[in-house]
Formats: C-alpha cells, structure tokens, sequence
C-alpha cells in the first residue's frame, strides 16, 4: 500500500498551525469538489485525499499520532470510521455554499452546488466516499461498490500485545488457494481491538475495489497473568504473619523483570495493590494500563503445639 505524506497532500509543512492548515483544506477543497471542479475521477480522487488528510491534521491527538507512528502504523490503528470520527468537513464546505447540514453524515446528504447540478455526496466509513450525480443511476453505484470485507481472528500472548509483533497469516483466495501474509501487529492490540489491511478482502463483483481485511486479535491464556482491557493482574501468597505485620513480595513485569513491592501491614486477604503503569501499552497513545497485585494470605491448615500456644496467647490479648 503506498505510503501518503498528509502534509505534502495539503501542501503545508510539518509545522504549520491549525490554522494553516484549515487555510490549506479551504483552497484545495474549493479547486477539487465535484460541485465546483469538473467531474472527472481526478478530481474526485484528490478531493478524497485531501479530505483525509484534513481529517487527521486538524485533530491534535491524530496528528500527533500519525506524527508519531508514520502512515503505515497510523493505518493500522486507525480504521477510515476513525480517521473521519467527529470530524464536520461541513462547516468548512458549507461556506462555499457546497451541500446542506447533512452533507459530511452518515448515511449521505446532498444539495445543490454552484453547478446547480444535484450531487449526493456520503461519507460512508465502509467505502469512504461516493459521488453520483443526475444520471449516474444504479450502474455508477454498482459500478463502485466495494468487495465484502473479511475479518480474521488471530491468537497473541500477552507478550507479543506489550511488544507489538510480525504474524504470517494463511487466508484463502476466492480461486481456493491458500495465500501467507505478514501481518505487522502493533502494540496494544488486545482482545478485541483490530487492525485493517485495505484491499485484502473480498473482490467487488462488480469490478470496484476490493474489501478490507480485518486482523481481530485475542488474548491466548497465560500461566502467569489475567488481564481486563489494558490492566494486568498477578497472584502473590503471603504468610498470615507476614500480612500482619508487613513483608515485601517479589513481582514479575511482561518484559522479564522483578519488581519489590511493599505489602503494608495489616493486609486484608484479596486486597489489591497497584503497580502504575506496569499494565499493557494502549493501541493510539504512549499511555500504558496498571498491574494489580492480589495478596492472597495463606492460613494454616494445621497447628504446631507451639503456634497453637502462641496465637492463643494472643487470643487472649484481644487478636
């Protein structure tokens, strides 16, 4: 899949302000739309790319994002619903007198442009865009309708989720043949979350592009460790003495070392104490969840005559 540099697209550096940015958007859109440039696929093409690079740039945490991981990881996180998620194209396109209120939602939208020309334009996060205008008729939408998207389930150890890994994949053809694919995962990816390899899905029967494939992900078993979301958790033991009047217990991180923690005294057997940030790195940001620790305070089954002596002793003490 080709590498796309959003600035380039819009023309603008990598420094350039928010409002640059919005400047550059408001110029190219003007020259590219459908409603005020002619209708060639061209033009149709570009307005759709600078379209999505705006959507990305204007927002601070998905520039960041892409400014951080490059297109090709940025890609993988961000599905095109994402990339286009509480972004109103709009506000800005409506200035020109392009389309009404509805004209970047869901579902389509559409009005009149300078044309005078009735032109439907949808943002639809499964083929991104669609233009037909008077005429175009059923044959222009079959025409560019998109391959069935596939999705694919595959098993990571928490592991290879904090580290982010390489998979070879085997998916079948629609000819019948098995094809490998490397799949670059990234970090994250818990179970769940998924990542989109545009065009490795099902082909357009009706010769458009093809579908999307789907890379779900699911968390195989671990001896060591639960996990709920980006959180992890670990089982430690401690003696009844040792949760009275405190003790240190050894605990184990995902990248192979012991931490010491300190368990105060007085600890109520499944009490949790927190280790922040020592959980899962989230999927879009340097965030990362916590580890709990589970203090699990073992009881004697059976008394030496000199424990027995002892505690009750301290039985008498008011223990």
């Amino acid at each position: 899949m080709a590498q796309k540099d959003y600035y380039k697209v819009l023309g603008v550096d990598k420094n350039a302000s928010q409002e640059d940015i919005k400047k550059a958007y408001r110029k190219l859109a003007m020259k590219y739309h459908p409603d005020h440039a002619s209708g060639s696929k061209e033009n149709e093409e570009k307005f759709k790319e600078i379209s999505e690079a705006y959507a990305v740039l204007s927002d601070p945490e998905k520039r960041k994002q892409y400014d951080s991981y490059g297109d090709e990881d940025f890609r993988q996180r961000y599905s095109q619903e994402d990339i286009f998620k509480d972004v109103d194209l709009g506000d800005i396109l409506r200035e020109f007198g392009f389309g009404g209120s509805s004209f970047f939602s869901f579902g389509g939208g559409g009005g009149r442009g300078k044309t005078g020309r009735r032109t439907q334009f949808s943002f639809d996060p499964e083929s991104m865009f669609g233009f037909g205008g008077a005429g175009g008729g059923g044959q222009q939408a079959q025409t560019r309708m998109k391959g069935q998207d596939v999705e694919y389930e595959l098993p990571l150890s928490l592991q290879e989720i904090a580290t982010g890994t390489s998979k070879t994949v085997s998916l079948q053809t629609p000819s019948g043949k098995t094809e490998s694919l490397t799949v670059k995962i990234p970090k994250g990816l818990i179970t769940g979350k998924k990542v989109r390899l545009t065009g490795r899905g099902e082909p357009s029967p009706y010769g458009g592009p093809s579908g999307d494939l789907y890379i779900r992900s699911k968390l195989t078993e671990d001896p060591v460790y639960s996990q709920k979301e980006y959180d992890l958790y670990v089982n430690r033991e401690v003696r009844l003495t040792e949760a009275l009047l405190g003790t240190t217990v050894e605990v184990p991180t995902l990248d192979g070392k012991h931490l010491s923690m300190k368990v105060p005294a007085g600890t109520q057997h499944k009490s949790r104490l927190r280790l922040p940030g020592q959980g899962l790195p989230h999927m879009r940001d340097s965030g990362k969840g916590d580890m709990y620790v589970v203090i699990n305070v073992k009881m004697p089954k059976k008394l030496t005559d000199k424990q027995r002596e002892l505690i009750e002793s301290l039985a008498e003490t008011g223990l």
